[in-house]
């Protein structure tokens, strides 16, 4: 599931909400980035008070380590991080575009 809803806007300017299966966030958001599926140096509850709604997730990094078959053992990537929000896998680097398929599906588990 994913939709965006427009929930203010001024001149070009828009806010928004985006639904996902794992929750919803507002933007324009703050995303803190998790590149080996946890942000480093700060708790879930450290980020919730930062005002953080959704976690970047390298999938790049996510190949590499812990690895598709790994990530999926261990139950995704929400249990992997402890992350009970949305997370949004992204793309780090042109070496990442063969893991990109499988590493999005195994995130979204």
């Amino acid at each position: 599931m994913f939709a965006f809803d427009i929930t203010a806007t001024s001149g070009r300017a828009r806010a928004g909400r985006v639904t996902t299966d794992h929750g919803a966030f507002d933007t324009p958001a703050f995303m803190p980035v998790g590149t080996a599926g946890a942000v480093k140096a700060l708790t879930g509850h450290q980020l919730e008070e930062l005002g953080a709604q959704i976690v970047l997730a390298n999938t790049y990094h996510l190949a590499l380590r812990p690895g598709r078959e790994r990530l999926i053992e261990l139950g995704g990537l929400h249990k992997l991080a402890s992350w009970p929000h949305p997370c949004s896998p992204i793309r780090g680097g042109t070496r990442s575009c063969r893991w990109r398929s499988a590493a999005a599906s195994t995130i979204r588990e």
